[in-house]
């Protein structure tokens, strides 16, 4: 089989999946209503202040499975949702920052800066459509990306990286994720070393589990929903209602400011947005493709740049960035939401997740089963089917259709959720608790779950107190045995020898740059800080 068999197999496998229901004698399958209802439902959380993409996945997962089961058949509904929530979070982010100047997401916080002085001018609906338009046309850019680089870098890390290159390759990811994303380097590892200690507990022998005191429930170890979910959205839950208990005001509704002049977006306009939303979407793409990076970054370097280049470009009568300039919306929207397809490149090319989207993603593939992303997923035989590279291009398949949606309805339905911004948070913030303990209790039906959920909880409540981030603990949570596993294979396969990354020069090399990156890392901190 060639690859252009792989992509019929791929789009057959969406299209022709279990059926929905049929519309004038037309099946409709069951993916495509999923990343529809995923997208809309993405959009609704985006446009939740106090919510974003990641919560809303974290809590569909769990009773999505529950619904459709370990079958091969619930891997790409179920992913479709995933995929649905994750583009549509990042587009609905922007209604809140343009309209009452409250960011729906942490990157959208950047749109603020020019969409709420555009809605001031009664310019509200245009700059939302600025914004779609931007987030749209970045997205698509990453999705094309991603299609031809994912497979391209599988195929050199088979060709070219043995077992001793892969384990210092995975050594290295959690070096830079420590590095970039932990706010400093100590803070990083510390947040690496807490979550490799937990996905330690209860592995080993069969009858000397690691670290299990002799407690029957800790000899299992913590199952992965528990630590995920408990340290990224019930510590978050907490991290909140601390907020809202200090808090002193009461929330008022809000109203958006009324609305004057043209609203349309024209050719002519486009064509002026074009460059910059063309420079962002390539920044956005290229931040989304290092793991552990963030849109947030890809945001606020998108329109860093935008901005220097319009103070060089822009007429004597357009306004700069901050008082309402569109380009400063199509920079800040193009940027982010190119960071949602090319942060798939680290995930189906290396198994690595750069970001909290990306943890579910993988948690989904691993609960279903029959899906075990990385390099082996784009490995092609003439002679024999590879099913994981079918269901590549069937996840390729539902991120096009989650495209056309946002291309066609997703402006129309997005420029709608504006009263979302006065749902309280005090009635909003425990309703989520009680999903994600319900979703936690559904997947694995047992009560001590819960406890290690909200244990990890009020892990992660004083994670994030202590200004540690947890997105650290969860990636060195997954990736945690497929580093252990992949170095006992390494070690097994170079006849027993310790130091069989120091004699591989390609994964020597790995290991010096886990090491730079920290050291200038902790260095950049110090330097900041002084």
């Amino acid at each position: 089989m060639d690859i252009l068999d792989y992509i019929w197999l791929g789009i057959q496998a969406v299209f022709m999946g279990p059926e929905a229901f049929s519309f004038l004698g037309v099946s409709v399958s069951v993916t495509i209503m999923m990343v529809l209802a995923g997208f809309l439902f993405g959009i609704v959380v985006g446009a939740t202040p106090g919510l974003a993409g990641p919560f809303a996945m974290a809590i569909s997962l769990p009773i999505l499975i529950s619904i459709f089961g370990y079958t091969p058949d619930a891997l790409l509904p179920v992913m479709g949702f995933l995929i649905g929530i994750m583009k549509g979070a990042t587009i609905g982010g922007a209604v809140p920052a343009i309209l009452f100047n409250t960011p729906g997401t942490p990157d959208a916080f950047m749109t603020t800066l020019d969409g709420y002085p555009m809605a001031q001018k009664g310019q509200a609906k245009k700059a939302l459509r600025i914004a779609h338009f931007s987030s749209a046309s970045g997205d698509t850019f990453s999705d094309i990306v991603l299609f031809v680089c994912a497979p391209f870098l599988a195929i050199i890390v088979e060709a070219y990286l043995d077992l001793p290159e892969k384990t210092g390759l995975l050594i290295l990811s959690l070096s830079f994720i420590a590095a970039v994303i932990g706010g400093s380097a100590g803070k990083g590892l510390i947040s690496i070393g807490l979550g490799l200690l937990a996905v330690y507990v209860g592995t080993g022998e069969d009858f000397y589990p690691r670290m299990s005191m002799g407690a029957e429930g800790l000899s299992r170890g913590f199952p992965i929903t528990t630590a995920v979910l408990g340290v990224l959205i019930v510590g978050a839950v907490f991290k909140e209602l601390e907020e809202i208990w200090r808090s002193t005001g009461s929330a008022k509704p809000v109203h958006a400011p009324a609305e004057t002049g043209d609203q349309k977006l024209h050719w002519a306009d486009i064509k002026n947005l074009f460059p910059t939303i063309f420079r962002s979407a390539a920044i956005g793409t290229s931040i989304g493709a290092l793991p552990g990076v963030g849109s947030t970054l890809a945001a606020t370097l998108g329109y860093t740049v935008g901005r220097a280049r319009h103070q060089k470009s822009k007429s004597d009568d357009a306004p700069d960035f901050g008082d309402g300039a569109p380009e400063g919306v199509a920079a800040t929207e193009a940027a982010n939401s190119a960071v949602s397809g090319a942060n798939l490149i680290p995930v189906l090319s290396l198994g690595i997740p750069g970001n909290a989207a990306a943890v579910f993603l993988i948690l989904a593939a691993e609960s279903i089963g029959g899906f075990n992303p990385g390099p082996a997923v784009f490995r092609f035989s003439p002679d024999v089917v590879n099913p994981e590279l079918v269901i590549a291009f069937g996840i390729f398949t539902c991120m096009t259709i989650a495209n056309v949606i946002n291309w066609t309805i997703g402006g129309v339905f997005m420029r709608s959720m504006g009263f979302m911004i006065n749902i309280p948070k005090t009635l909003l913030l425990p309703a989520v608790l009680l999903l994600t303990l319900t979703a936690i209790y559904v997947q694995e039906t047992r009560l001590e779950a819960i406890w290690f959920a909200l244990g990890f909880g009020v892990l992660g409540y004083i994670m994030r107190v202590l200004t540690i981030s947890p997105l650290p603990f969860v990636i060195a949570f997954i990736l945690g045995r497929s580093l252990e596993q992949t170095a006992r294979q390494a070690y097994s396969a170079t006849g027993n020898d310790p130091f069989f990354l120091f004699n591989s020069p390609i994964a020597l090399i790995f290991i010096l740059m886990s090491v730079a990156v920290i050291i200038f890392s902790g260095r950049k901190s110090k330097g900041a800080a002084a």
